[in-house]
């Protein structure tokens, strides 16, 4: 593909390239001398689930394959135990070495939904800083100022209500960067929140002599409430491995503002047919795209199919499980314990929100106790069928 096609597909929904003219540079040198770009993008297994949000950033670096170059999905199994500051409004609570293993391991399975991982590297940062020395990581300090890091929104923001902040959150960005400078990276992907990160690693590859990557930033994707940042805290986040028909009605549940968001996010679908159509039609067929990537379109016509049984018809799902509830057990640990829900501020949440109805009645409090069989039903899509 010639560059300026190169560039129109690197372009969409991206934010900003820290250079456009310094990547066309890199992609008229990678053909001239047939030898793909390093594309760079870090993943801290922080949490075993991969949802919507994150594939934001996988779809870029499918693109980046699709282009003939080379993707290294790193994997900061290190860097993890450290917690990335980034966003946060306290210290990111650390994970052990066990922790991190056992949520990386689930990566390769949920990404290949997604990027050809029989042409990708996955890499570990772990590689190279476990045999660092004392010495060797108290050099990385000298690539940064503290003038620079306190010059961070967060970590200003942090400081000035009187929140901690350690030293250690410090060492992050570099040793992000300093992974840059292991891999020679030409690009390196990431959130917008991450733009202190890597700009880091521009720096730092300058300082070892070596051609600083270019630095492309994603969008953030808003979860279901529309307003938050997706993620599993939230309680506002689209796991791609979660049941068809869940995810369906997830995607229905969004803003038809936001739902154009996620048409240019998440599909190769065209703008400008998308706005012609009706909108909640748009989002049925936005629906469908998606749930064929991750199911397939068996599923995906399953799931509509359900969704207009539930919703437009006003009948209870057909796949709906059973529970066997104690004469004195509450709705609260009902939900748990059936695994309607994935956590107890989740239930709590729910309930609070008023979304949560047992036989049609919105159910008033965590304690309450359901005192005959019937239906409880927790958000707009899921059902419980509980037997006493």
């Amino acid at each position: 593909m010639d560059i300026a096609k190169q560039l129109e597909v690197i372009r969409r929904g991206t934010v900003e390239i820290i250079s456009e003219p310094e990547l066309r540079k890199k992609l008229e040198e990678a053909a001239n001398k047939k030898k793909p770009l390093v594309i760079k993008a870090g993943f801290d297994p922080t949490a075993p689930d991969i949802h919507l949000g994150h594939t934001v950033l996988l779809r870029k670096m499918r693109q980046f394959q699709d282009l003939g170059h080379k993707v290294i999905f790193l994997i900061g199994d290190f860097t993890a135990r450290i917690g990335d500051p980034t966003g946060r409004s306290e210290k990111r609570k650390q994970l052990n070495k066990e922790e991190v293993k056992a949520n990386a391991l689930t990566y390769k399975r949920q990404v290949s939904k997604i990027l050809d991982v029989d042409n990708m590297e996955i890499v570990f940062n772990s590689g190279w800083f476990e045999s660092m020395s004392g010495l060797d990581m108290l050099e990385l300090t000298a690539h940064a100022t503290v003038p620079q890091m306190l010059a961070r929104a967060d970590f200003k923001k942090r400081l000035s209500a009187n929140e901690n902040l350690s030293l250690q959150e410090f060492m992050y960005p570099l040793m992000q960067g300093y992974d840059s400078v292991k891999l020679k990276a030409d690009v390196e992907l990431g959130g917008t929140d991450q733009i202190f990160n890597l700009l880091v690693g521009r720096d730092m590859q300058k300082d070892f002599n070596q051609p600083q990557q270019v630095v492309i930033t994603m969008p953030l994707l808003e979860g279901t409430d529309g307003v938050a940042k997706m993620s599993k805290s939230s309680g506002n986040y689209i796991g791609i491995s979660e049941p068809a028909t869940e995810m369906f009605g997830k995607i229905m549940s969004i803003t038809d503002t936001l739902m154009l968001k996620y048409y240019e996010l998440l599909t190769e679908k065209d703008l400008a047919r998308v706005k012609m159509m009706h909108p909640k039609e748009a989002k049925m067929a936005l629906a469908g795209d998606i749930i064929r990537q991750y199911h397939g379109s068996v599923e995906a016509q399953r799931a509509r199919l359900e969704f207009e049984r539930v919703f437009a018809l006003k009948e209870l799902p057909t796949d709906i499980s059973e529970y066997i509830a104690g004469a004195a057990e509450t709705v609260l640990n009902i939900l748990l314990k059936s695994g309607l829900v994935k956590s107890g501020n989740e239930a709590r949440r729910l309930i609070k929100d008023g979304a949560v109805f047992f036989e049609g009645v919105k159910v008033p409090d965590e304690n309450f106790i359901p005192k005959k069989s019937g239906t409880l039903k927790a958000g707009t899509r899921r059902f419980l069928k509980i037997i006493k």
